[in-house]
């Protein structure tokens, strides 16, 4: 397992954090949350990061943003019925990409984290990050101490 910076330890240097609900279906042939679950889970933490992007909920119709990488080190074990809490923020904005840095907790420890890489793009081609997008990115940055 590849230990995370120690930033990435706190909750508290993510702007934006949540309880989840495991799920029994959740849970691989040795009782844990397998690593499917554990991808849903970053994503639940992702949209309800996004929502709060005005400029990405107002955007140009034509204007898509996609996965382009994603990253989740298993740092520990996620058991059921216990709640996970999930904490994002932005980290590097890039011309045409950002990336999302997120943490999972379960009972006050890390398990796991996860770096998410969103490509914008305009009619099919990456496009440059609207003044306003990147605003509303920086607004919501981890902070990377």
């Amino acid at each position: 397992m590849t230990k995370p910076e120690g930033w990435r330890l706190d909750p508290g240097n993510y702007p934006v954090r949540g309880d989840f609900q495991t799920r029994f279906q959740d849970l691989d042939v040795n009782g844990h949350i397998n690593n499917v679950a554990f991808a849903a889970l970053f994503e639940g933490g992702r949209v309800m990061l996004n929502r709060q992007v005005d400029a990405l909920a107002n955007r140009p119709s034509n204007e898509r943003t996609v996965v382009g990488d994603l990253h989740i080190s298993y740092l520990g074990e996620g058991n059921f019925p216990d709640l996970v809490h999930i904490a994002s923020g932005f980290g590097r904005l890039g011309r045409t990409s950002w990336t999302i840095h997120q943490a999972m907790f379960q009972n006050g420890r890390i398990i796991a984290t996860c770096d998410t890489v969103i490509i914008c793009r305009t009619d099919g081609q990456a496009k440059p990050l609207r003044d306003e997008l990147r605003a509303d990115l920086t607004a919501r940055m981890a902070k990377q101490a």
